[in-house]
């Protein structure tokens, strides 16, 4: 079973349309067709939370997160030609359709397979990691407001732009901005390792500061020291190498 991991934006509740509760985690089980592979219900339900005492919702969209996954996955491989173009023009008017039918309709869920993606760090801070009881165990969960992970992510950028880091790892950052400036300013957002887990024992869980150490090789760039950025880099490289190592084998 493919592990995954998530970034989701919350809405306060009193301001969505009444929706369905999520009724079953993802993962149980996989169904797949000649262009998906999903472990979701194809419903229209939210995932709910409460935070620093208000109730949020978080719209799964499922339809339309796959629609959008065939098409940035065609994106990252224009040439490869592993989908008809029949098949991407009709996810294409199939995603305006829903976009046009309803103002909300956006994603509001990131999924990573297998471990979660650096630049997701740089939104919270490590005060705001939570240990949290999940399905298989102890799991970790980030939640900070809209705001604060919008500045925080614009400050990355600034500080990798200015360092000269590679086009991909800026362009990497300024999409996720772009993502969360989709998002108002009463929102809040989460960091969910999900079942990914599953892949770290207790221990390394409790041991886990990913969040703290991209914090530190930030400032360690900001300040100009290469040496410091480049040692807290390689602290998270050693706890996230062997996760990352099976997407891309995936």
């Amino acid at each position: 079973m493919v592990r995954v991991s998530y970034l989701r934006s919350y809405l306060p509740a009193e301001g969505l349309p009444t929706y369905a509760p999520v009724t079953r985690p993802a993962g149980e089980s996989w169904r797949g067709d000649r262009l998906f592979l999903w472990s979701e219900q194809d419903t229209d339900d939210a995932f709910s939370a409460t935070w620093q005492g208000r109730e949020y919702a978080c719209p799964r969209h499922f339809r339309l997160r796959k629609l959008e996954g065939l098409l940035a996955f065609n994106n990252a491989f224009p040439e490869a030609g592993l989908i008809p173009q029949k098949y991407v023009v009709d996810a294409g008017a199939q995603l305006e359709n829903l976009r046009n039918s309803d103002p909300l309709m956006r994603s509001y869920i990131l999924t990573s397979p297998w471990h979660v993606p650096i630049r997701w760090f740089a939104a919270f801070l490590h005060e705001e990691r939570e240990f949290i009881e999940g399905a298989s165990g102890v799991s970790i969960r980030y939640r900070t407001s809209m705001p604060e992970a919008q500045q925080r992510v614009e400050r990355a950028i600034s500080i990798v732009s200015d360092v000269g880091f590679d086009p991909g790892v800026v362009g990497q950052l300024r999409s996720l901005a772009s993502w969360l400036d989709e998002f108002p300013s009463n929102a809040m957002l989460e960091l969910d390792y999900g079942s990914v887990t599953e892949l770290f024992s207790e221990g390394d869980l409790i041991l886990d500061e990913s969040a703290a150490d991209v914090a530190a090789s930030l400032l360690a760039l900001e300040q100009g020291d290469l040496e410091r950025a480049a040692d807290f880099y390689q602290i998270i490289m050693r706890r996230w190498g062997r996760a990352q190592s099976l997407a891309f084998s995936n």
